[in-house]
């Protein structure tokens, strides 16, 4: 007589994803809006755009994931963090243009779905969305064995926001003599993790001990998450004429920038004006990286750029404090002489 074979015994545990949904429905809720058609469980997200707030109304999308990243979340063994890492990365992209997000998709893949996990990584997810009004409309958990390590996943985030056509932020009114003001980073982000692992590497470094320089364990300081800028730029959209916005991710500041800058200026960055983290310091002796590869991989406690006027600079910088994030100004748009950034 043939045993029989069931879902489970090939390594997906149906019962574990159902019981998995039942666990984050509060989660997901507390991200809805209003304009949400239906809830968790279709076949596809419903959501029913308001023409009366997007009169001319243009789609903006992104999407992105955590990358090696999540490989110091596995040996820290703490997942609620890269969940925000992961909305922050597609939605101050969708903002840069002006956009509101309105809602995210994300896809989780693991080899083997353990519930806890996964919960934590939803959490964070839903925790972020929630602050910014952005619904979680839907997503998929994958559970395929063979493809992951033990303990594992993977994660991609999709999200999709609306702007009015005329209000669109596309860098072409930026002119020379603009200020070019830096919203502060919470830290490394979500990229150049590949450099980070190899210097820890190089140096036979436990994540979970070592502080030199620090106030706390490496591993801790790396998982910060990125710094989500949605609210502060929406704020700063309503009240001052805003020129152009940049997300700095990977490449920093010297690749990121010059991608919303007319082909006739460059940003003259004065580098003593940037509050640089200590865990950039510490990454750069540790592993004797060159300060120009720093500032093409890091951005160096910069996560965000606002380009206006310079009569609207010191207003730019006073809506962002009083919405709880630091910014500076950071220098100013002059001719291009040669790349689309000049560090001074």
């Amino acid at each position: 007589m043939v045993t029989p074979t069931t879902y489970k015994d090939a390594g997906v545990d149906i019962d574990e994803g159902d019981g998995l949904v039942d666990d984050i429905g509060d989660m997901v809720k507390k991200t809805q809006r209003p304009e949400l058609l239906g809830g968790l469980g279709g076949y596809a997200g419903l959501f029913g755009l308001d023409l009366k707030k997007f009169p001319e109304p243009v789609l903006v999308s992104s999407t992105d994931g955590v990358g090696t990243k999540l490989k110091l979340a596995f040996e820290m063994n703490v997942f609620n963090t890269v969940g925000v890492d992961l909305v922050a990365m597609c939605v101050n992209d969708l903002v840069c243009c002006g956009a509101e997000p309105l809602f995210f998709l994300d896809y989780y893949a693991t080899g083997k779905l353990e519930r806890a996990q996964a919960r934590d990584v939803i959490k964070g997810i839903a925790g972020a969305l929630a602050n910014i009004r952005c619904t979680l409309i839907g997503g998929e958990t994958a559970e395929m064995p063979g493809m992951y390590a033990k303990g594992e996943f993977d994660l991609a985030g999709f999200s999709v926001g609306a702007v009015n056509k005329p209000d669109i932020i596309d860098g072409s009114k930026v002119a020379e003599g603009d200020a070019v003001i830096g919203l502060a980073s919470s830290g490394v982000h979500s990229n150049g993790y590949s450099l980070v692992r190899k210097i820890i590497e190089k140096n036979n470094i436990n994540i979970k001990t070592f502080k030199e320089g620090l106030d706390k364990p490496i591993g801790e300081v790396l998982l910060v998450p990125t710094q989500i800028y949605v609210n502060p730029v929406l704020e700063l959209i309503k009240k001052v004429k805003v020129k152009a916005l940049a997300h700095i991710t990977g490449g920093g500041i010297v690749e990121n920038l010059p991608r919303v800058l007319p082909n006739a200026l460059a940003a003259r960055i004065e580098k003593n004006k940037i509050e640089t983290p200590a865990i950039f310091k510490v990454l750069k002796h540790l592993g004797a990286v060159p300060e120009d590869e720093m500032w093409r991989v890091f951005n160096m406690g910069v996560g965000f750029v606002v380009i206006a006027s310079s009569q609207d600079a010191q207003n730019v910088i006073d809506i962002c404090k009083a919405q709880g994030y630091k910014a500076s100004l950071m220098g100013n748009i002059v001719k291009r002489s040669t790349t689309g950034v000049e560090l001074v």
